[in-house]
């Protein structure tokens, strides 16, 4: 055992600080810890280094609870516990754990005084559709278009049942006609699996099939039934308590947008301010995302694009949030890459200038940014709510729970497309050196895939029985659990383009499909039913090479999870869980006993358990009634 602290409401006396504001941090220390001569915290406010004393208000349980008192003298202030022993030995903790030596500004705890993301985040399930591959309506336009022939003439028609041709140009042209009508329909499947947060990748005019190289931002495709359907989906998704967000793409346009084509035709034109046109003397041309011509890169040192985009009322940003469309919020495709160009840097007045004009429009929206590689730079809490990200996840994940020597083609960002193969304690570890870039309120909005539309499918390579494991962790580890559409069927694909797969509805019942929607149902009802899974805080009781497990805690309930990827055994100090002989199962059949001082886990084979415990016997704060 040894000291804790997270950004959960047991340890930080407000979730919403401002600045100016005295928090409350608490430390809990393991009686058996050793005798301190000091405790406190250390902070850096302003680039200066600063010392508050703890002291103890309670013990229980077999821990010392400290508190100390920090004001927020920053927007992202940082802090840092120091423990000093009665023999004068120093230990420091932060994100990343406890440390003999002293610990980089980089991973300390942050108390967060920017606008934090909207209350229902947290406790948010997200599903991700891809419209043209998720469901065709009956008077879905692609089938009328196709018997007229007057489908665009980039399209490659597909019925339903093709297989995806993953060679181009098929994997961008070919077309199967899915609808947002379709989806509207389906919306029971959403209900059914404990779904509230829908999140369609773009639905704007574009030459391809999963539209990132927009044609306008004006209006949603007539190939997916447009404006109208949008607000048709969007009202009854809301009638069933279901958010929607859309996709916008920051980093650019498509070559066949409006306003490319308006700066190509005319050099004097207001648009070719928009993007990065090279001198002849530098070749011409212009820039574009990875060197793809027909994804044209945004210049946003243009004030006119950032007022037709991003800024104010008239905004494309705002319009799709407001009347008649009312989304709840936006994914920002290549986030990581926008504004983002040699030694121009405009990510931030980007990034903010957005979220402003969400706030202002409607400030119960969500934000949410892809940033395939180490975001944390990005997410400190001015702007992004939370981070599509596969850093803190998906890779530790898939290097630990697929089979080894497997390979992840295009999107994941594994180095060489090679998944390497983890234990169980190096999961933990990629986790929390990851996570631990994030302030909490990033980490609760940060989005737990366990693949995409630009990934291949877990299920393709997954160990034996490594699903449920896969699923268990993204529902129980703080962040918003996502099953990206076709997962809950155990649809596979080896690369992005291979995995946008049409659904195959009508298999619900059968053999192959049954047992994963029941697991899926169970899982995400699991993370539904328990509040603590999405709020609480997250305490690692033991990581070995096949299991790991934690406990997510709360003054109301505590959840144990165990994940083995095989037969394995966890054990550890009985004093770490003292609750362990009151469990009640929730999930799995892995063992749990408690005895002679000690807890131990243990699975048979591939699984995921967890159990129900009493909340944590936290005491008052400082000021407040016991």
């Amino acid at each position: 055992m040894t000291p804790h602290h997270d950004g959960s409401p047991l340890h930080v006396s407000t979730q919403t600080p401002a600045l100016g504001e005295t928090v409350h941090v608490r430390l809990r220390v393991p009686e058996a810890f050793g005798p301190l001569a000091w405790v406190g915290t250390r902070s850096n406010p302003n680039r200066e280094p600063r010392f508050d004393e703890a002291s103890v208000v309670a013990t229980a349980d077999g821990w010392q609870w400290w508190e100390a008192a920090v004001e927020v003298e920053n927007p992202v202030h940082g802090y840092r516990w120091l423990l000093v022993g009665q023999d004068g030995r120093q230990h420091w903790l932060n994100q990343l754990g406890l440390s003999r030596v002293e610990t980089r500004d980089h991973d300390d705890f942050t108390l967060v005084a920017h606008e934090p993301a909207p209350e229902w985040a947290a406790s948010s399930v997200m599903y991700q559709v891809f419209p043209d591959r998720f469901a065709k309506s009956a008077s879905a336009p692609f089938d009328r278009l196709r018997a007229q022939g007057e489908l665009p003439e980039w399209a490659m028609p597909a019925d339903w049942s093709d297989p995806v041709d993953p060679a181009y140009p098929g994997r961008s042209k070919q077309l199967f006609g899915g609808d947002l009508d379709g989806v509207r329909e389906r919306l029971d499947h959403l209900e059914s699996l404990g779904v509230d947060l829908l999140y369609l990748t773009p639905v704007f005019p574009a030459r391809s099939n999963h539209r990132y190289d927009a044609s306008t931002f004006d209006v949603v495709d007539p190939l997916l039934g447009g404006d109208e359907a949008l607000v048709r989906l969007v009202e009854a998704a809301h009638a069933r308590g279901i958010r929607v967000i859309g996709d916008l793409t920051s980093n650019h346009s498509g070559d066949a947008h409006e306003w490319f084509r308006a700066a190509q035709a005319d050099q004097d034109a207001p648009e070719r301010e928009f993007y990065f046109f090279r001198d002849e003397a530098d070749g011409g041309g212009y820039e574009s995302w990875l060197g793809v011509p027909s994804l044209p890169k945004f210049d946003w040192s243009s004030a006119e694009l950032r007022r037709r985009f991003i800024e104010g009322p008239d905004s494309v940003v705002a319009r799709f949030l407001e009347p008649p469309f009312e989304l709840d919020g936006w994914r920002i495709d290549v986030a990581n890459m926008t504004g983002r160009l040699g030694e121009a840097d405009l990510n931030a007045e980007v990034r903010q200038t957005i979220r402003r004009t969400m706030r202002d429009v409607n400030p119960d929206t969500i934000l949410l940014a892809e940033s395939t590689n180490d975001a944390a730079s990005d997410f400190q809490g001015d702007a992004w709510h939370g981070a599509m990200t596969y850093t803190p996840f998906t890779r530790p994940l898939w290097s630990w729970l697929l089979e080894p020597g497997s390979r992840a083609g295009g999107g994941i960002g594994f180095a060489l497309q090679q998944v390497p193969t983890f234990t169980g304690a190096e999961f933990h570890a990629a986790h929390t050196r990851f996570a631990a870039g994030f302030p909490w309120h990033t980490r609760l909005a940060t989005m737990n895939a366990l693949d995409t539309h630009d990934t291949p499918r877990f299920a393709t390579h997954a160990r034996p029985g490594a699903v449920p494991v896969a699923l268990g962790l993204a529902v129980t580890l703080p962040g918003i659990p996502v099953v990206w559409a076709g997962d809950e069927f155990g649809l596979t694909g080896d690369d992005g383009e291979a995995s946008r797969t049409p659904m195959p509805w009508g298999s619900e019942r059968s053999p192959a499909v049954a047992p994963i929607l029941d697991t899926y149902r169970s899982l995400l009802g699991l993370r539904r039913r328990h509040p603590v899974l999405a709020t609480g805080g997250i305490r690692w009781l033991g990581a070995g090479d096949d299991a790991v497990a934690f406990v997510r805690e709360s003054v109301d309930e505590s959840v144990l999870v165990f994940a083995a990827r095989s037969a394995a055994t966890l054990t550890f100090d009985a004093a770490a869980l003292s609750a362990a002989d009151a469990a009640a199962r929730l999930f799995g059949n892995a063992r749990l006993e408690a005895s002679a001082g000690l807890v131990t886990l243990e699975a048979e084979e591939a699984g995921f358990a967890a159990w129900s415990l009493p909340g944590v016997a936290a005491p008052p704060w400082r000021g407040e009634a016991a």
